[in-house]
């Protein structure tokens, strides 16, 4: 069992940075793949961004690519989002997940296996 804790949501203004964390519980969190999706009002679950196990490949979606950044930190059992050039449409719940089964690295919610409560990012324009 993991358990995801997601931090450093807030509000900033278009142009600016924001740094969201995810820490996690459990012995087994370094071989789990992990991702963030976003979810923003009246809209579906939607996938941001990736990372597999070692933090050797990711893969993120186009409308964050080149100002978003995924990386992990085994050692201290957490997931940054690293969020640059915000924009107003970047505004939504974030949540970081974590896929149980499997290596490759996925867009569909329904494989990962655990989820973080949701943090609240919104941009002003």
């Amino acid at each position: 069992q993991v358990q995801l804790v997601g931090s450093g949501g807030g509000l900033v203004q278009a142009g600016g940075s924001l740094r969201l964390s995810c820490a996690a519980s459990g012995r087994t969190f370094s071989s789990y793949p992990m991702g963030w999706f976003r979810q923003a009002p009246g809209k579906e679950r939607e996938f941001v961004a990736a990372i597999n196990w070692s933090g050797g490949s990711t893969y993120y979606a186009d409308s964050v690519k080149g100002r978003f950044t995924i990386s992990r930190d085994n050692a201290k059992n957490t997931v940054v989002l690293q969020m640059n050039s915000v924009k107003p449409e970047d505004t939504a719940v974030y949540y970081c997940a974590a896929r149980k089964n499997g290596n490759s690295l996925t867009t569909k919610p329904l494989a990962y296996d655990y989820w973080g409560q949701g943090t609240q990012v919104t941009v002003s324009s």
